[in-house]
């Protein structure tokens, strides 16, 4: 599908009382379509898509219609949207630990990139502490300086270790055996149960 197919049927799965802070509704979208204005349109029609729980087929969409725009940010968003839908999301409130007091020295980058190891509470089948992995992005913040505190967003590597995980929890981050940061949660969504087709 060419972009203007993909942006079409993205907005086809959009409620149509869904409306942006704005008040930009689908039917203001498809105006944009019309005149050509794709860039504008797919960022409206994320926006809608973030204030609301709407399938992976519209990520999906999305996500192929940026790329073909080469709309890089938006395409990383909305592959990470995906993500969340597959594997669930947890947002938390992340503190990292100054650089005078932990290994890292720079800023780690908002956009999913990280991998973080978290003890969320889990053992191992010795008895020891047992840690998970989950992709990291800073909400509203290209970058989260050491020391820094921001809302997080974490998509699990493995979601069954997550599934006792519940807001007012708090956890830790490490990126080695040190703490590099802790967190708490702030809300759980667990994955998707069933997928649509593609």
């Amino acid at each position: 599908m060419d972009v203007l197919e993909l942006l079409e049927a993205a907005s086809l799965l959009v409620p149509e009382e869904a409306a942006t802070e704005n008040d930009i509704t689908v039917r203001d979208i498809w105006d944009y379509l019309v005149h050509d204005e794709w860039d504008i349109a797919l960022g409206l029609l994320e926006e809608l898509g973030d204030a609301r729980s709407l399938p992976l087929a519209f990520w999906e969409q999305l996500a192929e219609a940026a790329e073909q725009l080469r709309l890089e940010r938006s395409a990383t968003w909305c592959h990470w949207r995906c993500s969340e839908i597959r594997n669930g999301v947890i947002r938390a409130d992340l503190t990292l630990r100054p650089a005078a007091e932990a290994r890292r020295t720079t800023p780690i980058s908002g956009v999913g990139v990280l991998r973080p190891m978290w003890d969320i509470g889990r053992l191992s089948p010795t008895g020891g502490r047992a840690v998970s992995i989950a992709r990291l992005w800073v909400e509203n913040m290209p970058t989260l300086e050491p020391g820094g505190r921001a809302t997080v967003r974490l998509v699990p590597l493995t979601p069954a270790h997550w599934t006792h995980v519940q807001p007012g929890q708090q956890i830790t981050m490490h990126e080695d055996r040190t703490v590099a940061g802790t967190a708490v949660i702030l809300e759980v969504c667990h994955p998707a149960t069933t997928m649509p087709a593609r």
